[in-house]
């Protein structure tokens, strides 16, 4: 089945960003779905852990992004706490809304409304690292040190422990 044309613009916002950020384009599609941390970690041929799955969060109207391990769940409230903020759950309309992704292919760039962002310390120490591009079937290559500094992500420990 062939990608909807907004998961075909939400692959080339992702594209664009990744650009415009002086990152190389590793995009790859895969006929399989890379919705899930273990169904990307099997379609790309790493471990669940270098998945750097996108959360995202409600601080009132504003999205938070949480990048994080896929081998990891994140701590809401470590997360609330170092951005001073409130969190709530966000449904799967709202993110679509304000991020431009359906979930399952959240990226970490190219949202229609710049979120605040947070990069799990525990990518740090992995490389490479795989993040959803735009659609449940693409994701990209990169290293955590490039992804923050592409995300300008703050890195911080997210992880519930």
């Amino acid at each position: 089945m062939p990608p909807s044309n907004n998961a075909v613009g939400s692959v080339e916002r992702v594209r664009s960003a990744l650009a415009a950020a002086g990152h190389p384009d590793t995009i790859m599609e895969f006929p399989a779905s890379t919705r899930t941390a273990a169904d990307a970690a099997a379609a790309v041929g790493c471990t669940v852990a270098q998945i750097a799955k996108s959360i995202v969060f409600r601080a009132a109207e504003r999205p938070v992004v949480v990048i994080t391990s896929g081998a990891n769940r994140v701590d809401a409230a470590k997360a609330a706490a170092v951005l001073g903020v409130k969190l709530a759950r966000a449904d799967a309309d709202w993110v679509r809304d304000v991020t431009g992704f359906a979930i399952g292919g959240v990226a970490p760039v190219g949202h229609r409304t710049p979120p605040l962002l947070l990069l799990d310390e525990d990518l740090m120490a992995l490389d490479p690292v795989w993040a959803a591009a735009g659609s449940p079937t693409h994701v990209f290559r990169t290293t955590a040190a490039d992804l923050q500094r592409i995300t300008g992500a703050r890195v911080t420990p997210v992880a519930s422990r």
